[in-house]
């Protein structure tokens, strides 16, 4: 088992990332030829947001930290479990008490690579994407005011807040803590890194004919590519809708409440049936049914997979692309995917490199929060 470990600032790490996820669109279009696979490059830090000791160990108290919920019940490792491939282990996420949510809980693994978050991209920064897990309805359901006094009667944060920030508690540096902790939530250890880097005996013989097939036949390459497995573009691949949604009403709920705080009026939702992806983050219908390609590092232990979790292993995902996806009720579906004709054996050969994208697993206890603590007040107030 390891441990998360701290990874220093520089610009030459970030320098290092693109070049190593080639993020110039222009070169990559140029020869009509996707990203190569690539191993990991050092995580990219901003450079006013360095991964000091202690600002790491303000954030990992806080991601612990039940108190940054409305009723003070889930904090943030209650949706993104280190036990649990640091999602939930659910397919569809648990929600706030009183609700549930219509989506799966990604893992945080990797995530300080991404470019935005969420699996429609709606928050372009790991802070907005706190933000909106602690404060979000269905999720944390937190007033930020709350929030900060919270943290200001923990003599604990109060101390740490100074120390990191100069500063007594506030909702915008706690944010900023959370995320700091979430970039050192790395896994640069696995077989296809190794493999990448220079030890090719990392790969056995099953994974390489999968990754023979995974840059050709299969064409997985065309989305899932660079560093992180990923284009981070959006699709509709025609996913079946979970069961769950058709079932439970408190599913629809979510999703029609979630519908109305971006603006939509019922007509434009009320008869959904399922997830309208991106759509509901850009209000633009091309881009209905779309989801972002995920990245397929540390899938062997973030199971279930797709937006709405439906497939609980690997090889329901290769059956699934390899019959070229599902059926498409929006009329956006990508014409990316089409059927692969996989023999039994080659299905095997790709699901054992899929598995070479994951090392160790992260493993780490949970923090015991800091208690409160009682005010001092001066002697005789004034009013």
């Amino acid at each position: 088992m390891r441990k998360s470990t701290l990874l220093a600032a520089c610009s030459v790490a970030v320098l290092s990332l693109a070049l190593s996820l080639m993020i110039d669109k222009g070169e990559a279009a140029s020869d009509d030829a996707p990203p190569p696979l690539a191993a990991l490059p050092p995580v990219p830090v901003p450079a006013d947001q360095p991964l000091t000791e202690d600002r790491v160990e303000l954030g990992r108290l806080l991601f612990f930290d039940s108190r940054l919920s409305g009723d003070a019940s889930i904090s943030c490792a209650d949706c993104h479990d280190p036990k649990k491939g640091w999602g939930d282990g659910g397919d569809l996420s648990r929600g706030y008490p009183g609700t549930v949510h219509w989506r799966n809980s990604q893992t945080i693994v990797n995530s300080a690579y991404l470019d935005a978050w969420f699996w429609t991209s709606s928050a372009a920064t790991l802070e907005k994407q706190a933000h909106s897990a602690i404060t979000g309805a269905l999720a944390g359901n937190l007033k930020p005011v709350l929030a900060e006094e919270r943290l200001k009667q923990v003599p604990v944060y109060v101390d740490l807040f100074r120390r990191v920030y100069g500063e007594a508690p506030s909702y915008d540096r706690a944010l900023s803590a959370i995320a700091a902790y979430e970039r050192t939530i790395v896994a640069d250890d696995a077989p296809f890194d190794k493999y990448m880097r220079g030890d090719k005996s990392a790969l056995n013989d099953a994974q390489l004919r999968g990754k023979a097939l995974f840059e050709g036949k299969a064409n997985c390459i065309v989305c899932h590519n660079g560093a992180l497995a990923t284009d981070q573009e959006h699709y509709n691949l025609g996913v079946p809708t979970n069961p769950a949604f058709e079932e439970d009403p408190q599913r629809q709920i979510a999703m029609r409440e979630r519908m109305r705080s971006k603006g939509f009026e019922e007509q434009d939702y009320i008869h959904l049936d399922r997830d309208p992806g991106r759509y509901r983050a850009t209000k633009d219908k091309a881009d209905i049914g779309k989801f972002r390609t995920p990245p397929l590092r540390y899938t062997l232990y973030s199971a279930p997979y797709m937006h709405n979790g439906v497939f609980f292993t690997l090889e329901e995902v290769v059956d699934f692309y390899d019959e070229g996806g599902g059926e498409d009720p929006f009329g956006t579906k990508t014409d990316k995917m089409k059927p692969l004709g996989l023999t039994d054996d080659e299905k095997a050969d790709l699901v054992a490199f899929l598995e070479s994208f994951s090392g160790e697993e992260l493993i780490v206890e949970r923090a015991k929060s800091p208690p409160y603590g009682l005010l001092k007040f001066p002697m005789g107030n004034q009013w």
